[in-house]
């Protein structure tokens, strides 16, 4: 699967309190940036520029990186004092590193962490300063468009209006940036509200020659040119709720052959905003939590946990399919997540002491306080449950989506971007509750919340690629209709010879346009960025 880069970030560094290794002077410091993407080789990024006599730098040079959600990607900050003009640095002074993974900086914003020695000591009192700022021109223009009176190109019936916004380039040349929807059998069409981003418009220059051009719609790709007009951002922008800015429409040849031409209709801006439209690392850089909770399959064609052919069997060097998929989802998600408390669940098992099936039980036996102590917590609850339940059935999804739904509608009552949930679900067979799983889902597709599920063994998974909206609307039994696709479905057969990276990779990889789906629909804004949308 091609992996996508979610965006760019800039880390600005400092450092303070630096070992002073020069005799007569200090430390000249530079600061080396390592990463880490496949867990086996570091390879050097970038390196600052060298700061003179100073314990206490701030580099100028900034590291940009590529940022990807669902990769752990770790990075090592090296700094040491040059006094050689040598690319080498294993013959200059190692003054201290720091290492974490992006997704701990990005989600924090800035951090500050003391410097340590290879041999793990501290450098002295040395500190290390990060902070990470997406580049990204994140604005949008917001329109509302109609137009009036416009030529009539068609023999039978009238014009099937429709226009194209171009931008102009440095070389002069017109770049197309965003086409309307085509308003059939209308000379006085009203176009929907659309929004156009404003580095494809204008490349952020609000003076910007911007070009537009309307034409009347042909099935056959023969568009017939009405006209054209000619503006910028900035002259748009001056259009409001009841003072619109309105534009000739020119048709260049018709003007050429008619001596009293005015135009070939005109078009109305009724109004032009621009706004900041958040991006995911606008949510996650400014406060907001990812919740995980993992729901485990506990049902009897798992076969008996205590067999090396049972799903659940634990093999003698401590892994089964279930501990990859919590371990893969979970290491990425858990640097997005402050207090790594996460609730586990099991279902479709007898459990202690009644014996009664249960299809919401907490892993850690306490349902007052069902959360594990980070990814190693719930591999930990999940080792010690095995023994305790007896495998039954059926399986059911519904109770344990209904579940993380509840705490998601509470989210919903706050006026900021601050919780989203992710579950996943790890199963091994063909879901028993489908109709009240899809109403589940329906449900939840209006919350913040995602739904991952990862399929383990042999089992016949058709039907549960049926909840995965990218095969299509997702509907309850009752007709209504998921709002957005929250369900990644994969079986994990298909990464069994795969990286242990590519599962997470697989399954993660949508999550950020869930997350900005949700919030940009819903208009909220992240925690710590309560301000006013608008530029």
């Amino acid at each position: 699967m091609a992996t996508q880069c979610v965006t760019k970030v800039q880390l600005c560094l400092s450092c303070e309190n630096l070992l002073d290794k020069d005799v007569g002077s200090k430390s000249d410091p530079l600061c080396v940036l390592l990463m880490n993407a496949s867990g086996t080789q570091w390879f050097e990024v970038d390196r600052t520029e060298r700061i003179k006599n100073c314990l206490n730098p701030k580099f100028s040079k900034r590291f940009q990186v590529d940022y990807y959600f669902e990769i752990v990607q770790t990075l090592k900050f090296g700094i040491y004092d040059i006094d050689n003009k040598t690319i080498d640095l294993s013959d200059d002074d190692f003054l201290g590193e720091f290492e974490c993974t992006l997704g701990q900086i990005v989600s924090s914003k800035k951090v500050t962490r003391p410097l340590m020695l290879k041999n793990k000591k501290p450098a002295g009192k040395g500190t290390i300063t990060i902070e990470a700022e997406e580049l990204k021109d994140n604005r949008v223009v917001f329109f509302e468009a109609e137009a009036r009176k416009l030529d009539n190109k068609d023999f039978f019936g009238k014009s099937d209006p429709y226009l194209e916004f171009y931008r102009q380039t440095s070389d002069g040349k017109w770049q197309l940036a965003h086409r309307t929807e085509v308003i059939k059998n209308n000379l006085n069409p009203v176009w929907r509200p659309f929004k156009i981003p404003l580095q494809a418009l204008c490349g952020g220059d609000l003076k910007n020659s911007v070009k537009v051009e309307c034409y009347d719609y042909d099935d056959d790709g023969s568009h017939d040119l009405i006209g054209i007009f000619q503006t910028n951002v900035e002259r748009l922008c001056e259009a409001k709720r009841g003072s619109p800015a309105e534009f000739d429409c020119v048709n260049e040849k018709k003007k050429s052959k008619k001596k009293n031409y005015k135009n070939s209709g005109v078009v109305s801006v009724k109004e032009c905003r621009i706004e900041r439209e958040y991006s995911f690392l606008d949510y996650i850089m400014g406060g907001c939590q990812l919740n995980f909770t993992v729901g485990i399959d506990f049902t009897g064609s798992n076969g008996d946990p205590r067999s090396p052919n049972s799903l659940h069997y634990i093999s003698p060097n401590g892994v089964n399919e279930y501990l990859t998929a919590i371990w893969s989802v979970g290491f990425v998600i858990q640097d997005y997540d402050a207090d790594k408390m996460f609730p586990a669940f099991g279902f479709g098992a007898q459990i202690p002491p009644s014996w009664q099936v249960s299809h919401e039980f907490a892993l850690n036996f306490n349902p007052a306080s069902p959360f594990c102590s980070g990814v190693q917590g719930i591999v930990d609850a999940y080792r010690q449950c095995i023994p305790q339940v007896k495998l039954y059935g059926p399986t059911n999804f519904s109770p344990i989506i209904n579940h993380v739904a509840r705490f998601a509608a509470v989210a919903t009552q706050q006026k900021t971007a601050s919780q989203y949930f992710v579950l996943l679900i790890i199963t091994d067979g063909v879901i028993t509750d489908l109709d009240e799983t899809r109403s589940a889902i329906v449900n939840a597709s209006k919350l913040p919340m995602s739904i991952i599920i990862v399929g383990v063994g042999a089992a016949d998974f058709s039907a549960m690629e049926f909840l995965d909206g990218d095969n299509g609307v997702l509907r309850s039994p009752t007709g209504e209709v998921a709002i957005r696709d929250i369900v990644q479905f994969v079986p994990f057969r298909k990464f069994q010879n795969a990286p242990k990276e590519a599962l997470a990779q697989s399954v993660l990889a949508e999550v950020p346009q869930q997350v900005v789906s949700y919030f940009n629909t819903m208009k909220l804004h992240p925690p710590n960025d309560v301000g006013s949308k608008s530029s």
